[in-house]
């Protein structure tokens, strides 16, 4: 009797959500005409696309030949691993010694047996073909608790991105394996799981240091929060983690690990940079612009923690402070602030970068509809969003860059930036009424 009773609730509980489903489905057809602009239907167009994406990546992978650039470069520096090297500096492959933390050794060294020892390139390609669909599905579920993107720009994000799809499924680079865990650390965020989200940074940062571009939005969030003494916690878990990975080639050799891996200074060929092009190449390799470019990242940085990020009226040291104690009571962070300053925290990393390589447009091409459709501003049209979609996607798919191609890369980033900053103060209302009652 029993379980006739939970057959018929399963059974119940099945049909009111294929009844919920039914509806809603109804709902969008009556409003197809909003579906493309409407973030609601986010979730809708995103089924869809990735459905496309399906047979896209496996046209590209069957169609577009294969271009061998750092596999196995990957695949000879795993390989000294597995053989028993954990010197750092003794570890190399065909494009130099090895560059990147702990996390990406073990993560390829899976991929070394899955492709039988790094031969077996077409099911390397659908390996980073599921890594592609599950970083569209992270970047989706992101954008559906945002509610702040119109679905048809997920279009551009998604089918139209020669280059992106090339970096994936056709260079099998490991810049797309990084911010696969940066973008599942950032849906653990939002949804209130700090310590697993900063768990997953770490692993992200361990495969490549690029994801620290993230780490001062974190480190603000983290205070905003909790305050310094709850934040050392989870700050905790990013560096003990950080060690038990890399403890193996510490103990070997920790200072060739570490300044192999998290090598702060090393310098980038002029030849590849998509960035700079129009400078001189003396310019570029010199020490004076590197420490102008930095002075200005922090100082940008800065400008927005203080400006933009901080939104109660409070001194900023107040984030110092235990939430509990602050004059302004504190506010659960929504998804907007979460995702708005992680992704400004990146994006101006990336704008005052010494140089970007072709591989590195995905370290924050998911992030630009958000970018650019976050902030409301009259001057800025769909149509010069568009425009500016389009100019940067062309930039990076222009090889070799040109000085037009960087010059059009920095307009539009100098575009997106203005309208981060003179966007409407987001001051939740809530707080408003608590500095006035106060």
């Amino acid at each position: 009797m029993a379980a006739g009773l939970r057959k018929r609730g399963r059974a119940g509980a099945a049909a009111r959500a294929a009844g919920r489903c039914e509806q809603w489905l109804r709902r969008a057809w009556h409003e197809r005409h909003l579906l493309l602009v409407e973030p609601r239907y986010t979730l809708l167009v995103a089924a869809c696309l990735c459905l496309a994406e399906v047979g896209i990546t496996f046209w590209v992978i069957h169609r577009v030949a294969y271009t061998e650039i750092d596999w196995k470069a990957y695949m000879a520096e795993v390989e000294g691993v597995i053989n028993g090297t954990y010197d750092y500096t003794q570890l190399q492959g065909d494009t130099g010694p090895l560059v990147y933390p702990a996390g990406f050794v073990y993560i390829f060294m899976g991929l070394y047996y899955a492709t039988g020892r790094g031969t077996n390139i077409r099911v390397a390609q659908h390996i980073f073909a599921v890594l592609y669909l599950v970083t569209l599905l992270l970047v989706f579920w992101i954008y559906h608790q945002t509610c702040k993107v119109p679905p048809f720009v997920f279009f551009f994000m998604c089918c139209a991105s020669y280059r992106v799809h090339s970096i994936f499924v056709l260079r099998l680079f490991n810049d797309p394996v990084a911010m696969v865990l940066l973008f599942l650390s950032i849906n653990l965020l939002l949804a209130q799981r700090w310590g697993w989200g900063c768990c997953c940074f770490s692993l992200a940062v361990s495969v490549k240091m690029n994801v620290l571009l993230f780490a001062p939005g974190l480190l603000f969030l983290l205070l905003m929060q909790f305050g310094l003494r709850r934040a050392l916690p989870k700050l905790g878990i990013c560096a003990v983690l950080q060690v038990v990975l890399g403890l193996p080639f510490l103990l070997e050799n920790p200072v060739g690990y570490l300044s192999r891996s998290f090598d702060l200074g090393r310098q980038f060929l002029f030849r590849w940079t998509v960035n700079w092009r129009f400078l001189p190449e003396a310019v570029f390799l010199h020490r004076a612009f590197h420490l102008g470019l930095l002075a200005a990242h922090l100082t940008l940085l800065l400008l927005f923690a203080l400006c933009r990020w901080h939104r109660t009226g409070e001194s900023i040291m107040s984030l110092l402070k235990d939430p509990s104690k602050r004059k302004v009571p504190p506010q659960p962070l929504t998804p907007n602030q979460i995702v708005y300053t992680l992704f400004t925290s990146n994006f101006i990393g990336i704008c005052f970068s010494r140089s970007l390589h072709y591989q590195f447009y995905v370290w924050y091409f998911h992030t630009l509809p958000y970018l650019l459709w976050a902030m409301p501003a009259r001057w800025l049209t769909h149509l010069l969003r568009l425009l500016v979609l389009g100019l940067i996607e062309l930039s990076w798919n222009t090889y070799p860059s040109t000085s037009c191609s960087s010059a059009a890369l920095h307009t539009c980033h100098a575009v997106i930036l203005l309208q981060l900053w003179l966007g409407p103060q987001p001051f939740p209302k809530n707080v408003q009424r608590s500095k006035k009652a106060h």
